[in-house]
């Protein structure tokens, strides 16, 4: 391997497609998986929280599959109002719970919408990152 090929896997190195490719699949499995849920919602007849959760789905479907497409200038606006989306429902969540729901509520909020929300800012990084020029100068 040559010198150049040891920088280019060191430190600070960009992901390789792969690794890239891998945090996209989490925002699109978590946006399928939440469409069982939202009839779940339905059925409980609270409109406002099956929209949210609606919006969640579609955001975080359409992040990962413009993650997986590859550098894409819609991906960071997705990806940051999908982040928001999350990090807006985690803290309404805590915000209305109390008792027992408020258990659930910060439960919901570590292990899932927060993560996610992290996830979809970087992807949103990601993307912005992609989009600006390269700041090496030509050899």
């Amino acid at each position: 391997m040559s010198v150049s090929g040891l920088r280019a896997a060191g430190p600070g190195a960009p992901p390789r497609p792969r690794e890239r490719q891998g945090l996209a699949y989490l925002p699109l499995a978590c946006g399928l998986l939440l469409l069982p849920w939202l009839v779940v919602l339905a059925d409980s007849g609270t409109p406002q929280w099956v929209a949210l959760d609606s919006l969640e789905a579609v955001g975080l479907v359409s992040t990962g599959l413009l993650a997986l497409r590859g550098p894409h200038r819609a991906l960071a606006p997705a990806a940051a109002g999908t982040a928001t989306l999350l990090l807006l429902d985690a803290s309404v969540d805590l915000a209305t719970s109390h008792g027992a729901a408020l258990l659930a509520a910060v439960a919901m909020a570590v292990l899932a919408e927060l993560p996610l929300a992290t996830a979809c800012g970087s992807l949103a990084l990601r993307g912005a990152m992609a989009q600006q020029p390269s700041s090496r100068l030509p050899r």
